[in-house]
């Protein structure tokens, strides 16, 4: 399988390929070149394994994968592919397992941790998929419901109901073409995740003659699938907010060696088995692992007080919609955008699109299961007949007219959820876009970077209507309620004297008796307890406490009155609001490093989510940002919080994140020619090729990467020899000519290859960038310029004619292969004249003579031609 690789400004790469699953090997392996640690870990998460080299914090996510069966679902979801699906995956794996191997040893985080680079099987990136998304519905928040019910009462639901504030946050808007400057609809939005340091999505271009597709993947599994863009149509998600899983409560006994649970038609067999988590540096953790006819047991078991259950569509119908996403890559029509979705299954998502035609979409995809109302909103009993499933929900669909929001606020997805977020960032949004017309892609930044702060209304109503405050209490009362702008910038020391406020009062709300009973955290694994934990529930559910006439005990004012007496109290300057409202991503192996100060909040258009009352820093925000123009595909624009690589040492590690920190997105690239060529790569038994030309009555010519070990004894044979005098190694060792190739090899602007025809050797080929090298002190060095060094080995038979110069032409079709190389740059020895005269006679003119530390040098160069971009492949010729 063979595919070019190409690199934009920002890193990203390009891939062009001759046929789709070649491209899917290709996308496999610039992954895993790009993001080696990263799929890494992603593997062990799939499996439960991570703990085995992050430690003890680990085991808990490591046990819920055991347990939940993540692996084995993977497993019958690949089984169920069809079979040019699984074929499509099967390539990417492979992909990933070539590039690991290659490229995986030097990566940081592997030496650090004594891990070794694991094999991907072909289910692995269904894994991936599922390991990323099972906690996405947030079926823990039931755990939380079934507590607070316990605790308050039934009108509990209500009080913590996200919609008054949310603990998710995506945002997508749709502008149709009356409301742009060009008349093509535009997409833009800003999926919010945690963010991780590598980051969650990877921007790429995938091409074939099939299709060609700029967009946001996610490492480790192949395709675009949530944010893309083919030239002629466009689509984007964000969470539908849809509850499509369930939690059952089991009775669980002991059957001789087997456990039995209790259904609706009595006791019937559970499956069991047991797994050990290794644990590095500690005891290694025994897991029993059942599952009932609803689902893994998740929590508890037979000799725990209470087992609950996990139930949700990719375990019961072997799917998580990956069909969908081969058919998304060959769209052309919004109409094609429909259909791929209606395989979707997990998550449950809001898609828009549009296309160049005037098409649009807006709709919610997934599978979410129709049963009683009950098993939406807590832990339900396994036994009764009533908490079954009976079939799946149709999915909504609204027609677009001008603009199209989805915040996952209550709107299109309201049947199939429970919460939602509030309608906050909505409403800013359409206000937005409604408040203008002729939108250009530039324009959408204003919206991705808005900081207007809506919810704060409650809280400042309460606050302007204290009365008898102390001066300094009465003077920031002022402060907020008069003269700030409600605006969360980052500069702003107003938005830090609300924020300090609020969380100051979230504090003594989580400290008052009404919820001393929901203080303490029950025995429920660690994984589950922040979604079980007080102070975020009041955090987020702020505006719905001030506000609802439950608990009546409750006296707000007071309360507000203290918070602020107390603030103002404290005296001194508020700081700007992000010094402290600080980025803090995840990230498997934590290095001490001061993140940047970030402008928004939770409830703003900029989603920079803190949890109010336990700190300012912001663990979740976008993960990109996108924007997609329907009339000219070279007009979008995107951006990471961090780079397109994962590697530490890379230049393209973190180099977006001060554009995403500014809300400054970059130019999508859809020109080849402005994109650098880095390889072609290709599976052989010998290696990687880079680059392969098969020519007419001559033969298949072929460039390899020089292995600087396992072809040095072949190195030092030809350069050692008399003929290859001008070489400057005649008198080295092997030692030395490994080393010399070694340190090459290190160096990202030069390159060697071994130089192969009908996969028999016949030459040494080295590329580089003038300006890097010695030669760049010695002319002036163009932009697009690229040094070439040729060394033919000798012929072990009769010499032929012209057998040189074919393979001169083939090395320069391959050098100017790439886009980016306006010139090639020869400087053989002056000395030398059968290779100054093989030069002229391949096209290059001679220019002066320049003065090298090991020799004095002819300088010659080559343009690329303005017509045929290098010479036509010919036969001919014999070895010389």
């Amino acid at each position: 399988m063979s595919a070019e690789v190409y690199r934009d400004t920002w890193g990203i790469p390009h891939l062009r390929a001759a046929d789709a699953r070649e491209l899917a090997y290709a996308q496999g392996r610039v992954t895993a070149v790009d993001r080696a640690w990263q799929l890494e870990v992603e593997r062990h998460r799939v499996q439960g394994t991570t703990a085995a080299f992050l430690g003890p914090d680990a085991i808990g996510w490591d046990v819920f994968a055991r347990r939940a069966r993540l692996a084995d679902t993977a497993r019958r979801c690949f089984e169920a592919l069809d079979t040019a699906t699984a074929e499509w995956v099967t390539a990417y794996v492979a992909g990933v397992n070539d590039g690991l191997a290659d490229c995986a040893a030097d990566r940081p985080g592997f030496a650090e941790t004594g891990v070794e680079p694991g094999r991907w099987e072909p289910w692995t990136p269904l894994g991936v998929w599922l390991s990323t998304h099972i906690l996405f519905a947030g079926f823990p928040t039931k755990l939380w419901r079934e507590r607070a019910v316990a605790v308050l009462g039934p009108d509990a639901v209500e009080l913590f109901a996200t919609d008054g504030p949310g603990t998710a946050g995506s945002n997508g808007w749709l502008i149709t073409g009356e409301h742009t400057a060009t008349g093509a609809a535009i997409l833009a939005g800003d999926p919010h995740r945690f963010i991780e340091d590598p980051g969650v999505y990877q921007q790429i271009r995938l091409s074939c003659p099939q299709y060609d597709v700029v967009g946001l993947a996610v490492p480790g599994v192949p395709g675009i699938a949530h944010f893309g863009h083919t030239g002629s149509v466009a689509w984007a998600i964000t969470n539908a907010m849809a509850d499509y899983q369930d939690l059952y409560r089991e009775r669980l006994r002991r059957d001789g060696t087997g456990v039995a649970a209790l259904g609706p038609e009595g006791w019937a067999p559970a499956s069991v088995h047991t797994e050990t988590v290794e644990v590095a540096g500690a005891a290694p953790v025994t897991v029993e692992v059942i599952e009932t006819d609803r689902g893994p047991v998740i929590i508890g078991g037979p000799d725990a007080p209470d087992a609950i259950s996990l139930r949700h569509p990719p375990r019961v119908t072997a799917a998580l919609g990956f069909a969908a996403l081969p058919a998304l890559l060959r769209a052309r029509t919004a109409d094609d955008v429909d259909r791929a979705f209606d395989e979707w299954v997990e998550p449950v998502n809001v898609v828009q699109a549009a296309d160049t035609r005037g098409g649009h979409l807006h709709r919610v995809a997934g599978r979410v299961p129709l049963r009683h109302d009950t098993n939406r909103v807590r832990v339900v009993p396994a036994w009764e007949a009533a908490h079954a499933w009976t079939g799946w929900a149709p999915m909504p669909r609204a027609e677009v007219s001008g603009t199209a929001v989805m915040a996952n606020q209550r709107g299109l997805a309201a049947p199939l959820g429970v919460e939602f977020a509030p309608p906050y960032r909505a409403d800013r949004i359409a206000a937005l876009l409604d408040g203008s017309h002729a939108w250009t892609p530039e324009r959408m930044s204003a919206i991705h970077t808005d900081t207007d702060l809506a919810s704060a209304r409650p809280l400042l109503r309460l606050l302007g209507a204290l009365k008898d405050l102390t001066p300094r209490a009465a003077a920031l009362r002022d402060r907020l309620t008069l003269r700030w702008d409600r605006r969360m910038e980052a500069d702003s020391a107003d938005a830090m004297a609300y924020a300090t406020v609020r969380e100051r009062v979230v504090r003594h709300l989580a400290a008052h008796p009404s919820f001393a009973d929901l203080a303490e955290l029950p025995p429920l694994p660690d994984l589950f307890l922040p979604w079980l934990a007080l102070t975020p529930r009041i955090a987020f559910a702020l505006e719905t406490i001030l506000t609802t006439p439950m608990l009546p005990e409750l006296d707000r004012v007071e309360l507000v009155r203290v918070a602020l007496e107390e603030v103002a109290a404290e005296g001194g300057e508020f700081a700007p609001w992000g010094e402290a409202h600080r980025l803090a991503p995840w990230q498997a192996l934590p290095a001490p490093q001061e993140w940047p100060g970030l402008a928004g909040d939770h409830d703003c258009v900029l989603s920079t989510s803190s949890v109010p009352g336990l700190t300012h820093r912001s663990a979740r925000g976008p993960a990109a940002r996108y924007v997609w123009d329907l009339a000219r595909r070279e007009d979008s624009l995107w951006v990471v919080p961090f780079g397109a690589s994962g590697a530490p040492d890379s230049p393209h590690h973190r180099d977006q994140l001060t554009l995403w920190v500014r809300g400054e997105p970059a130019r999508v690239v859809t020109e080849w020619s402005e994109l650098r060529r880095e390889t072609m790569y290709e599976a052989h038994a010998d290696g990687p090729t880079v680059y392969e030309e098969k020519i007419p009555d001559f033969g298949t010519v072929r460039l390899r990467p020089l292995d600087p070990s396992g072809d040095a004894d072949l190195i030092h044979s030809w350069v050692t020899q008399e003929r290859a005098r001008f070489w400057g190694m005649r008198d080295a060792d092997r030692a030395y000519v490994e080393e010399t190739y070694a340190y090459v090899d290190s160096l990202p602007t030069h390159h060697a290859f071994l130089l192969l025809l009908d996969e028999e050797p016949v030459g040494l080929f080295q590329t580089y960038e003038p300006g890097a090298d010695p030669l760049g002190e010695c002319y002036e060095v163009r932009p697009g310029d690229v040094g070439v060094h040729i060394l033919v080995a000798p012929a072990p038979g009769p010499a032929r004619p012209g057998f040189t110069g074919v393979l001169m032409n083939s090395l320069i079709r391959y050098v100017f292969s790439d886009p980016a190389h306006e010139r090639i740059v020869v400087e053989p020895d002056v000395r030398n004249e059968k290779s100054v005269e093989r030069m002229v006679r391949s096209g290059f003119v001679l220019g002066e003579e320049v003065q090298k530390p090991e020799k004095r040098a002819r300088l010659a160069f080559l343009e690329r031609p303005p017509t045929r971009p290098f010479p036509e492949p010919s036969g001919g010729g014999g070895r010389a």
